[in-house]
């Protein structure tokens, strides 16, 4: 669904909430959207230019909120664009961390090895516990 004027239509859909739910939801650390985010800023060309990708299924608001939170947690470097009009948070580039997070989820392979192992748990495990385990699953996978 394509956001007009800076907003999304009324019964726009997300993840099974109305918009008008949709405050209520965006505060939940949504753990696939991260390593989309990281993967999508890796691939951008120069480190200096702002940058929120526009991801199928997840409104700006979302998006700008997962930015937000991996800017505060190192994994990249980020601003703050928001304005009495609206939530607006860019990347810039990844950190030294957020890479090494990456490459520990880079492999979709080993990414869904970890959903199924954590299941119900994931989305309430830190971050260093998921790189653990992802780092886990590679070097089995490699034989180390």
């Amino acid at each position: 669904m394509k956001c007009i004027n800076g907003h999304f239509p009324v019964l726009y859909v997300h993840r099974g909430f109305k918009t008008h739910d949709f405050n209520k939801h965006i505060m939940k650390r949504d753990i696939d959207l991260i390593r989309t985010i990281l993967i999508e800023l890796e691939q951008k060309e120069s480190p200096n230019d702002w940058f929120r990708p526009e991801i199928e299924g997840y409104s700006a608001d979302v998006v700008s909120y997962h930015i937000k939170i991996l800017s505060e947690a190192g994994y990249i470097e980020a601003r703050d664009l928001s304005t009495k009009d609206g939530f607006n948070w860019v990347a810039t580039s990844l950190t030294w961390q957020g890479h090494e997070f990456l490459d520990a989820a880079r492999n979709d392979t080993i990414w869904q090895k970890a959903k199924v192992t954590l299941g119900k748990k994931l989305s309430s495990i830190s971050m260093e516990v998921l790189k653990s385990l992802l780092t886990n699953l590679t070097k089995q996978q490699l034989g180390l």
